[in-house]
């Protein structure tokens, strides 16, 4: 018995302490961009040792790259609580695109998600993370309204990345101060033109 809470408290340690390390290294990155942030910088501010850095990830890239994965899931799941429940497929796709809009909104993560990540890890390495977050939310909601007989049946994964890339294009004109309603209002366009 004892035991067992042993094993707990340990996980829990090493939950906390990735947290801290990603939390941490998330305000560095944002504070300096990746190429001028340090491991020291980043274990000072997460209060750890550098083994403890080292234990949890193998080094600094494998460190950013638990920083996109955690803001990929936080972005997919304020996706997924925006789309109303009982809402058509048509209507789902368009409350998740303004969730994505409200998600990228969060102090730093347009430049997070949409510059630096790119630079770091590459297109390749990035799209294989975002189809396990918000891109398979989106291929998702696409194959509802194509099943639903709502848009036109088109091949889905090339619509999905087609349409990510004008949500994140819409995203990095948000934070450069474009106007919020001129840009739901192109992209509701784009997707009634997706209507059967």
């Amino acid at each position: 018995m004892q035991e067992k809470q042993s094993r707990r408290t340990n996980e829990q340690r090493t939950q906390e302490t990735k947290r801290a390390l990603i939390a941490a290294a998330r305000a560095m990155f944002l504070a300096k961009g990746y190429a001028d942030t340090g491991t020291p910088e980043i274990v000072a501010a997460a209060g750890v040792t550098r083994g403890a850095l080292y234990h949890h990830f193998e080094d600094k890239r494998a460190l950013f790259l638990g920083v996109v994965e955690s803001e990929l899931a936080a972005v997919a799941a304020e996706v997924e609580q925006a789309e109303p429940p009982g809402a058509d497929p048509f209507e789902a796709l368009v409350e998740g695109g303004w969730g994505f809009f409200d998600a990228m909104a969060k102090e730093g993560r347009t430049r997070l998600l949409l510059i630096e990540a790119p630079a770091v890890l590459g297109a390749a390495e990035l799209a294989e993370l975002d189809r396990r977050h918000g891109g398979r939310t989106l291929v998702e909601g696409l194959n509802a309204a194509m099943k639903g007989g709502i848009i036109r049946i088109l091949p889905v994964e090339p619509l999905a990345a087609m349409l990510s890339a004008v949500f994140d294009r819409g995203a990095l004109a948000l934070q450069a101060g474009a106007d919020a309603k001129e840009i739901r209002q192109v992209i509701r366009a784009m997707l009634e033109g997706l209507r059967v």
